[in-house]
């Protein structure tokens, strides 16, 4: 790694120091272990490594996606499928040496890519280790794969460690966010961290199939238009390029605390689900079967 690269590590771990290093900047002294909205301290806690087959295609070729899930989140999503995992942050602390070891065994049991599944509030350890992989031999893609709820100062100081941004873009309306995920400004935030993200990759490029580097947006359709698909879609298509890869997500229900919020103890209708796809074609996107 350069110079310039473990700069931006030593100022990633810095951010922990009070912590600013997402959107909530709770400030807290992480390195000291105490613990802010994402619950985990100074040591990444991993729930799992492995091969991952359920991933989008083009992340999952033959040998799968390598996913490393970590536990806790920067959001407080109420109806979160991984609650176990992000809210309860089931996992094990795990040090920058055996995170690198677990990337060098996904990418020699043949998986695709290294896909960091939550990663915002442990992007210095990912840094870290990732420096330590890429000298013993790494050489698989990189994926953030995040709630899009991320700091765009955060974001500059991964340029060059990330190989493929697949962030969320969970929410148009303020409020819906503050309710749903105890994040009221994620919209804007959101918008910008896309922004950033596709100034440093670009498009989604793929060879036989396969991404090899570029954004990925992950929307997930609501009932009643909650998640504000066609102002998203209006988004990308205008602002970010009209190739933007999407995946029009259909698999939500309800799960964890959503029969408290009624708009959202349902699941969506086909009908809903279609009309936001069709719109993502109508703008041209590259819309994922």
């Amino acid at each position: 790694m350069s110079g310039e690269s473990n700069q931006s590590i030593q100022r990633l771990w810095d951010s922990m120091d009070p912590c600013t290093l997402c959107p909530h900047e709770c400030r807290t002294r992480r390195r000291n272990n105490q613990l802010g909205f994402c619950g985990v301290g100074s040591a990444p806690r991993v729930s799992s490594v492995g091969p991952h087959f359920g991933e989008e295609s083009v992340l999952v070729g033959s040998g799968g996606s390598g996913t490393i899930f970590f536990a806790g989140c920067n959001l407080g999503c109420v109806f979160c499928q991984n609650f176990d995992i992000s809210h309860h942050r089931h996992g094990h602390p795990t040090t920058i040496e055996q995170l690198a070891r677990s990337m060098l065994e996904l990418q020699y049991y043949g998986c695709c890519n290294i896909n960091f599944v939550t990663p915002t509030h442990v992007a210095p350890a990912i840094a870290a280790a990732l420096e330590l992989a890429r000298k013993d031999g790494l050489t698989l893609p990189t994926v953030y794969n995040t709630g899009g709820y991320d700091s765009v100062e955060t974001l500059k100081l991964l340029e060059g460690f990330v190989d493929i941004y697949m962030p969320d873009m969970k929410y148009a309306d303020p409020k819906v966010a503050g309710e749903i995920s105890a994040a009221p400004d994620y919209p804007q935030i959101n918008r910008e961290a896309v922004k950033e993200m596709h100034r440093q990759v670009g498009d989604l490029k793929t060879e036989k199939g396969v991404a090899t580097r570029g954004l990925l947006v992950r929307h997930l359709v609501l009932p009643e238009n909650l998640a504000g698909s066609f102002e998203i879609i209006d988004f990308l298509a205008e602002q970010i390029s009209p190739n933007t890869t999407i995946n029009v997500m259909d698999q939500y229900h309800p799960c964890y605390k959503a029969n408290l919020h009624p708009a959202i103890n349902r699941r969506p209708t086909t009908e809903e689900i279609q009309s936001a796809r069709r719109y993502a074609i109508e703008k041209g996107l590259n819309v994922l079967d």
